[in-house]
């Protein structure tokens, strides 16, 4: 398979021969609709979406009025705003208003909001159209979007294998070219590990700094939302649209939304980028191997290129399995039988309260998530709070400590985004181990709070991607993205 350039078609699917940036720019001087952009990638969708299940629901009428709405405002001589007539698919765990959101989990089947997600507004309102509820591991619990009650998502590059998650769907539909642009939230490399496996665009901001208002929660302490693009440029504009304070949202961050897509062109020259030799370590030679060569893409643009220790993101992976399930068992605890979703009534429709929880979860959740339930419950139960999740509170705080020793020496951090590309489907389903260490060179940033982002690389002769993991610290986002679009214009 010859990989595809950013932005033009490929062999995944139908994706316009458009940027993201640029169909915005089209459709606000009148030199293409948001209908026939839309009529695109609905067609992409129907030839293959039956293949490749990226969408819990695709929401074609919807959409339809959407873009007439912007075709609208264009012929009335008003601008749509930055995204007019970008198609943008939403992970299913993202509030949407009047319609279906699931997590991907039987216990909220047929639950639709009554309020819309703070980015879902901010897309909207610059003129994007939500074209789909993309499918998801159950509660963003998961590497490969096998966990979904609603059946697995599979790799546009190789249907035989995973797309990666939690963010699967999401990172599917834009390799496949069914919508130009989508978001999804990362908790433990749920953006950036699905990307990287799908061949696109990944990028977790900065903790904070996009709202999470509207976002169910997974671990509250780590999760953030962000996109998937095809480009560089098209991930920095919807990060644009997406970031900056919300009231909403006791997290968010005081601060305006960065300005990114001017900058991009700046180049590496005088840099300093370290690439860290414990996310090295146990990767696939084929991961390695990318690294090297993406660093040495950097050393020849002029960056100043060395070896950096960040010692206790080995524990990363560790620290991560008792702080999320012990956020999660606090944040699902809310699914009960009573107030919305699922109700499964007790053995014989007994009228304890207790049998009726016991039953609703049991007939709710699925495995995973009920395994990391009990994990989180147990991390945090009396007598053991301090040996475990205190424990790796701790550990945290070395993480960060790391982090910020190393960000003192250079500016941006590199790595692989995965130990190795797409596996095949049932592969690590039955060795949950085996799995979690799909998100091992992720993990570390989530639990630091830095932002991070994923381009793709695309080994000679292989016909399956990579990804190249960018760092860095904490509102680093600008400098980063301009390290990852020198990265995207030296990638095979």
């Amino acid at each position: 398979m010859t990989p595809p350039a950013p932005g033009s078609g490929s062999a995944a699917g139908a994706r316009p021969g458009r940027s993201a940036v640029e169909t915005a720019d089209a459709v606000r001087a009148g030199r293409l609709t948001a209908a026939a952009v839309l009529e695109e990638h609905l067609a992409a969708i129907e030839a293959r979406e039956s293949e490749l299940h990226a969408f819990n629901l695709v929401l074609a009428d919807r959409a339809r009025a959407e873009a007439a709405a912007v075709d609208e405002s264009v012929a009335a001589g008003r601008d749509p705003g930055r995204l007019a007539g970008v198609t943008v698919a939403l992970k299913d765990n993202l509030c949407t208003r009047g319609v279906e959101t699931t997590c991907s989990s039987r216990i909220l089947e047929g639950w639709k909001p009554p309020y819309d997600a703070t980015v879902v507004t901010r897309l909207r309102q610059e003129g994007a159209v939500v074209v789909g509820k993309t499918n998801l591991d159950e509660f963003a619990m998961g590497s490969s979007t096998e966990n979904s009650a609603f059946g697995p998502t599979r790799n546009p590059h190789d249907p035989t294998r995973v797309p990666g998650g939690s963010s699967g769907g999401s990172a599917a539909a834009v390799a496949a070219g069914f919508a130009g642009l989508a978001l999804g939230s990362d908790t433990g490399g749920s953006i950036r590990q699905p990307a990287a496996l799908c061949g696109v665009v990944g990028l977790k901001p900065t903790y904070g700094l996009v709202s999470r208002y509207g976002l169910i929660a997974f671990a509250s302490s780590l999760d953030q939302i962000g996109p998937f693009a095809g480009t560089v440029a098209d991930a920095a504009l919807l990060l644009e649209v997406i970031a900056g304070h919300d009231a909403m949202d006791s997290t968010s961050l005081d601060a305006p939304a960065p300005s990114l897509l001017e900058g991009l062109d700046g180049g590496v020259e005088g840099l300093r980028i370290g690439v860290v030799s414990e996310l090295m370590d146990g990767v696939e030679p084929a991961a390695a191997a990318a690294v090297e060569a993406a660093a040495h893409a950097l050393s020849a643009a002029g960056a100043k290129v060395d070896r950096v220790s960040v010692p206790a993101a080995v524990y990363g992976l560790s620290a991560y399995y008792l702080i999320a399930p012990a956020e999660a068992s606090s944040n699902l605890a809310r699914y009960d039988g009573v107030r919305y979703g699922l109700r499964s009534e007790g053995p014989g429709g007994s009228a304890d309260v207790a049998a009726m929880f016991a039953a609703t979860r049991a007939a709710g959740f699925g495995d995973e998530v009920k395994r990391r339930i009990m994990l989180g419950t147990y991390a945090l139960s009396a007598g053991y709070y301090d040996a475990y999740y205190g424990q790796a509170q701790r550990v945290r705080t070395l993480i960060i400590r790391d982090f910020d020793a190393a960000y003192r020496s250079f500016d941006i951090l590199l790595s692989p985004t995965t130990p190795g590309p797409a596996f095949e489907l049932d592969a690590k389903t039955s060795d949950p181990m085996a799995m979690y260490l799909s998100d091992v060179c992720t993990i570390p940033t989530n639990l630091a709070g830095h932002p991070a982002v994923t381009v793709p690389w695309w080994p000679e002769g292989s016909g399956l991607p990579l990804g190249i993991q960018v760092l860095a610290p904490a509102l680093g986002e600008a400098v980063m993205l301009r390290a990852a679009a020198a990265l995207e214009a030296a990638a095979p």
